[in-house]
């Protein structure tokens, strides 16, 4: 009742079915609805669907063809176009068609007129021209979080709902809210406990509850969850007053957000955004609080999302990326055709990974949503980021003054509470007030042209440094320095020769420090790994770890698989790994120093985790090559003349510049060599050592951990921001290898002062990198 009382509804006119969520809802639906296929005698019904759906909307066609029910798109635009009546005689058909579209896209916020409801059931409206009667789901999930939803005037058939996206609790529950008026239509054929009034075991007789819930709710619904339903609603509507000035008061901070961000310019005149909009966020009828954008350069390429997520991770900015489950709208917004999502995933893109580029063009964007927790100093936050990471000072303007200054002095003590939303609506007046003298962005962008791609962003991935097409004579590439990583995320330990095993180094990320769930830890969530210090005694057989204020503690370097050892699975990135727990006492010390429960885990040598097959291309596709608890691949390379590169331009931006010393540790490489040229690594497709061959499979994309001083643990997000303005749209440094596996762990050894022997690509255009997880060494 108290949920139907939200709603501004009764149960005279609405049955809630409790559900494990809003797709768990749609799926109901799309099995229970009465429909009539085609081959029958009577007119065949149709499942008709707004382009810009979720994903978990579309998927209901996959239902409804084997059912041998046609499923129809429907375009937003062509609905809008679709104000034709059926003639007299074809409204007395009764076949049931079913039309879904959502209060609100999830992808741009757009709020779609709850009014087509009745337009549609009263036929004044038509999605296709078809005789029969019209049904409507409606996807409230992204609605009802911030704005309110009146069924008594609205009076949707089927209205899916998630709590969680209402109170952020719980997770796993949602519910349908069902009109009464079709609810006795509806079909089951499936029963499960609690749903049946009687039946019999041993006969096929089967008598169903009279409640339509009852009927539906199969087996023991999430009572807890259930009862904790009421304390939000009411907690909600005395924190905020309702939903009402929910809705005013996010719509204020994305009407501030929107304005700030669109007129956001390079010198150049460039905008900064490209923001994907129906509305220019005037009117919170008609727009809820989402902005969806991608960043651009100075010469209006896209900027990938993968790295505005690291770089907003950076400033504790919460950000989704992609195509956020609702690819019609992606690609009516950012122009990609049915044949690029095609060609997409034949070049491994799929969906949720973090393939940002492909051929220069954007697989997906970045999305900022408000809720009623959000703050005004959250909308500055993330404008200031924006501003910090792409605008120079002299570049920043107008725009960057009305987000600092001004808006900081006039915000009250008091603005927010919810009580003071008038206080804070005239303080958001004055806000664009001021913000009206920067140029609009349809002023700016008619004179403004991006310049031409050059030749399809063929050195997106390297820097703008010359790279020779072949190597003729001059210095020679040697090794400059070897670094393994014993415990995955913690200090690297420096030798000048070490044997090379099937893996990679001998003992490289053996092992692995885990939480009290057993998952990985990286110095992502723990900075003071690094201060972790294990190295490894090959005459003793023994893995020293020491650490400041600790007595050093040892791990024998023998395998004790076959000691009673309990192997489990574990995880890292997308690869899974065997792996056993090596005792209390090495636990008892990490959990100490680090001040939280942890274990230390090995990797089991008796089972070995394969890579990816496009990580072995030019590999005797009969060789097995196996990794340890590495991300991406067994050696990871770095040049020092890239460093000395990269130094100039962190030096620049930072008060202290940074010792090569540093840069290098921070970068966390297997192998450093001494070459040339900047960057000239990138240019290879293998390379020799000694005896031993190796794959060039791809360059580094990095990640947060770059900024982490591995001295002393502390962050610097500067050195991330420099790496991206350094290298232009991608955040890649240095190269992953793989080698042939070798018949002995000890049959070769790796040098410093070795010979470098590279083999340059054929074709010198770099190629983007087909894997793209940020993929740091850990």
């Amino acid at each position: 009742f108290r949920i139907l009382q939200h709603f501004h509804t009764t149960a005279e006119d609405y049955t809630i079915i409790f559900t494990s969520g809003c797709t768990a809802a749609l799926k109901l639906i799309a099995e229970s609805f009465p429909w009539i296929p085609e081959g029958t005698k009577q007119p065949s019904s149709r499942f008709c669907y707004l382009t810009d759906s979720h994903t978990s909307v579309v998927g209901m066609r996959g239902i409804t063809a084997s059912m041998n029910v046609l499923s129809v798109p429907i375009e937003p635009k062509e609905i809008l176009l679709a104000k034709s009546r059926l003639p007299a005689e074809e409204q007395n058909c009764t076949t049931p068609h079913l039309f879904s579209y959502p209060a609100q896209s999830n992808f741009s916020g757009t709020k779609y007129p709850l009014s087509w409801i009745q337009d549609i059931k009263s036929g004044k409206l038509c999605p296709i021209k078809i005789p029969g009667k019209w049904f409507v789901l409606l996807d409230a999930a992204s609605y009802v979080s911030s704005s309110p939803l009146d069924l008594g005037v609205h009076q949707a058939d089927f209205i899916p709902i998630s709590f969680y996206k209402i109170f952020g609790f719980p997770t796993g529950l949602g519910a349908l809210l069902v009109n009464n008026r079709i609810a006795p239509l509806l079909r089951k054929t499936y029963f499960g406990g609690g749903t049946a009034a009687a039946y019999l075991a041993g006969e096929d007789f089967y008598f169903p509850r009279k409640s339509i819930a009852e009927r539906f709710e199969d087996g023991t619904v999430s009572f807890l969850d259930i009862i904790a339903l009421k304390h939000g609603f009411d907690v909600l509507e005395k924190l905020t007053g309702g939903m009402e000035k929910i809705k005013q008061h996010t719509f204020a901070l994305a009407h501030y957000t929107y304005t700030v961000l669109s007129n956001l310019k390079y010198a150049n005149g460039a905008p900064v955004v490209r923001i994907y909009s129906d509305t220019d966020f005037s009117n919170p009828d008609v727009q809820g609080p989402i902005i969806n954008f991608n960043v651009l350069d100075e010469n209006g390429e896209v900027l990938g999302f993968s790295q505005v997520d690291s770089m907003a991770s950076l400033h504790n900015i919460h950000v989704r990326t992609g195509c956020f489950c609702n690819t019609g709208a992606c690609q009516m917004h950012l122009g990609i055709s049915n044949e690029d999502i095609q060609k997409n995933l034949q070049a491994g893109h799929v969906c949720g990974d973090n393939i940002d580029l492909i051929d220069g063009r954007p697989t997906g964007s970045v999305r900022i949503s408000f809720g009623y927790m959000s703050t005004f100093e959250d909308a500055q936050t993330f404008l200031n980021f924006i501003i910090a990471t792409r605008l120079s000072k002299s570049d920043a303007g107008i725009p960057c003054q009305s987000v600092t200054e001004p808006m900081t002095e006039s915000v009250p003590d008091d603005h927010l509470s919810f009580n003071s939303a008038d206080k804070l609506s005239q303080m958001l007046q004055i806000s664009d007030g001021e913000l009206r003298n920067i140029p609009s962005e349809a002023d700016t962008t008619g004179r403004w042209q991006p310049l031409e791609p050059e030749a399809e962003s063929i050195r997106a991935a390297v820097s703008e440094t010359a790279v020779p097409t072949c190597r003729k004579g001059g210095k020679p590439i040697t090794i400059a320095r070897i670094y393994l990583y014993p415990i995955k995320s913690c200090s690297a330990f420096e030798v000048t020769e070490w044997p090379v095993g099937n893996q990679g180094l001998l003992y490289d990320r053996n092992w692995m420090v885990v939480n009290q769930n057993g998952v990985c830890m990286t110095q992502k969530q723990e900075p003071r790994l690094c201060l972790v210090n294990p190295s490894i005694d090959l005459k003793h057989k023994i893995m020293v770890i020491q650490a400041e204020g600790m007595d050093p503690i040892s791990v024998p370097l023998e395998d004790n698989t076959g000691k009673k050892a309990v192997i489990c699975e574990s995880k890292v990135c997308s690869h899974r790994v065997k792996t056993y727990d090596c005792g209390e006492r090495i636990a008892g010390w990490l959990s100490t120093f680090l001040g939280r429960p942890c274990r230390l885990i090995r990797q089991s040598s008796d089972v070995e985790s394969k890579s990816h097959q496009k990580n072995t291309k030019g590999l005797s596709s009969a060789t097995n090559i196996s990794l340890s608890l590495v991300n991406e691949a067994q050696y990871l390379l770095i040049n020092v003349a890239s460093i000395m590169q990269l130094k100039e331009h962190i030096s620049a931006r930072l008060k202290e510049p940074l010792e090569i010393e540093e840069l290098i540790r921070r970068f966390r490489a297997n192998i450093v060599i001494n070459a040339p040229e900047s960057f000239e690594e990138e240019e290879w497709v293998e390379i020799s050592i000694g005896a031993l061959q190796f794959q060039v499979v791809g360059p580094c994309s990095r990640c947060q951990i770059i900024c982490i001083d591995q001295q002393s643990g502390e962050r610097n997000k500067e050195i991330l921001q420099s790496l991206s303005a350094a290298r232009g749209r991608k955040t890649n440094f240095g190269i992953y290898l793989m080698n042939q596996p070798l018949h002995s762990s000890f049959s070769d050894t790796l040098s410093v002062g070795s010979q470098v022997l590279p083999v340059l690509k054929e074709n010198t255009e770099i190629q983007p990198p087909t894997s793209r997880e940020e993929k740091c060494s850990g």
